[in-house]
């Protein structure tokens, strides 16, 4: 099993920046892509953007976030992070760490994350 932990949320204006934090326990992190997903009110879940078990390699969602996104991860330390810079108002939702422990490259699709973070709030002001 995967535990996740999101930390790093707040209140943002626009053009500014926050780095998000999942910290994760379990035995199986290292071998597990990992993934930011975000879901705002009154819409569906969305993902942002994953990272491969090795760190070698990373996808995004589309131009919304491509270019302003950076997702990283610290296998020794059991960690994942999103930078995120140039924050938008559209960027206002909730975040979501996932784990996906049978996968081991940066998948999109999020019905291959089995663990989910209870999630932290970003909301961007303009």
């Amino acid at each position: 099993q995967v535990q996740l932990v999101e930390s790093g949320g707040g209140l943002v204006q626009a053009g500014g920046s926050l780095r998000l934090s999942c910290a994760a326990a379990g035995r199986t992190f290292s071998s597990a892509a990992m993934g930011w997903f975000r879901q705002a009110p009154g819409k569906e879940r969305e993902f942002v953007a994953a990272v491969a078990w090795s760190g070698g390699n990373a996808n995004y969602a589309d131009d919304s976030v491509k270019g302003r996104f950076t997702i990283s991860r610290d296998n020794a330390n059991k960690m994942v992070y999103l930078q995120m810079n140039n924050l938008k108002p559209e960027d206002t939702a909730v975040y979501y760490c996932a784990a996906a422990p049978t996968t081991a490259w940066a998948t999109w699709h999020d019905y291959e994350y089995e663990y989910w973070g209870l999630g932290t709030q970003v909301t961007v002001s303009s």
